[in-house]
């Protein structure tokens, strides 16, 4: 249950400040200030936990790296449920508290179609969840990293961001993405199920593809 109740408090923390910081500042597809601010604090968010619960729960936060995980043998199926709904609860907790401070006028960081088409956006999420959750799966994979794992996932999901907000926003991460489309409903919510199917294909990619070439397998 500790590991649950981490996975939550993650989750909510990711959503509040990260989603909050794309809402506040007003990011969109437009490279300024506020686009690299919103990548920053999704980065800067998994540092923060990845050093406060990763010792608990591993940190996941984000169904597409326990899917991933899972696949690999990393934990069980019960514990796999257990952090989905842990994650899927935190996100909207987070949507809802963000949704008290700011109202819905400002989007809550919601994700939005490519060019209006679901295979873009679809193509594009994918991509992004298979490169950072691959860069999960490394920085883990040895005990001696721990020490500067949170360092480069949090780098990682920054990198990501960078390129893919211009594109949807970044997802990466379907209770990230359930969260502030569930309260904001409309079009957001019609197509979030992309922002869920996308990642988790993507997370599943990475762990098929890590199983391939980690040379402890």
């Amino acid at each position: 249950m500790k590991k649950y109740i981490s996975e939550f408090i993650g989750t909510f923390v990711l959503v509040l400040f990260a989603c909050g910081t794309a809402a506040v500042t007003g990011c969109s597809g437009e490279a300024n200030a506020a686009y690299v601010l919103t990548a920053l604090a999704f980065g800067l968010v998994i540092v923060a936990m990845a050093y406060s619960i990763g010792n608990i729960s591993g940190c996941h936060i984000n169904p597409a790296v326990s899917i991933a995980v899972w696949l690999n043998k990393g934990m069980s199926g019960r514990d796999f449920i257990g952090y989905l709904i842990a994650q899927f609860l935190g996100a909207i907790a987070g949507a809802a508290v963000l949704l008290a401070l700011i109202g819905t006028e400002k989007g809550l960081g919601a994700n939005g179609l490519y060019d209006g088409s679901i295979v873009k956006s679809l193509i594009v999420e994918i991509i992004l969840t298979f490169v950072f959750v691959l860069a999960v799966l490394g920085a883990t994979s040895k005990i001696e990293n721990g020490k500067v794992a949170g360092l480069v996932i949090g780098g990682s999901l920054t990198l990501v961001h960078l390129l893919g907000i211009y594109f949807t926003g970044t997802s990466v991460n379907p209770a990230r993405s359930l969260g502030p489309a569930l309260l904001l409903g409309g079009d957001a919510l019609a197509c979030v199920w992309v922002f869920i199917v996308a990642p988790l294909i993507g997370g599943v990619i990475a762990a098929l593809v890590w199983r391939g070439i980690n040379t402890k397998e």
